[in-house]
């Protein structure tokens, strides 16, 4: 179950990135499109969960309840300094792209 719990945090993982580097790229060429803000929407989704559930994955406590002793859920299929600096950079980017889109926008009128 463990291995499980592992997978659908990574395939989680793997969309959000997408959603990031979709923001990023969409700021940068100036498309807008309904895929932008599912992004976007998907992102800011993550965020409410993440925080509030005190800043921890909800996928943190089943990993717990099912061996693992940290609860880490990203150890597996993530490399260790990629999975402590995830949120610096990744938020970074999307907010480069969020940045850049709302630039865009602004002087689309």
């Amino acid at each position: 179950m463990l291995t499980a719990i592992k997978i659908l945090h990574t395939a989680i993982y793997a969309v959000m990135v997408a959603a990031i580097f979709f923001t990023l790229y969409c700021g940068i060429t100036g498309t807008v499109n309904v895929m932008l803000w599912a992004s976007i929407g998907l992102i800011c989704l993550e965020g409410v969960v993440f925080f509030g559930n005190g800043r921890r994955c909800p996928l943190t406590n089943l990993a717990k309840k099912y061996g693992d002793p940290k609860g880490y859920v990203g150890d597996l299929f993530c490399p260790e300094w990629l999975s402590r600096r995830t949120f610096s950079v990744f938020t970074t980017l999307f907010l480069i792209g969020v940045v850049l889109v709302g630039i865009r926008l602004i002087w689309a009128r």
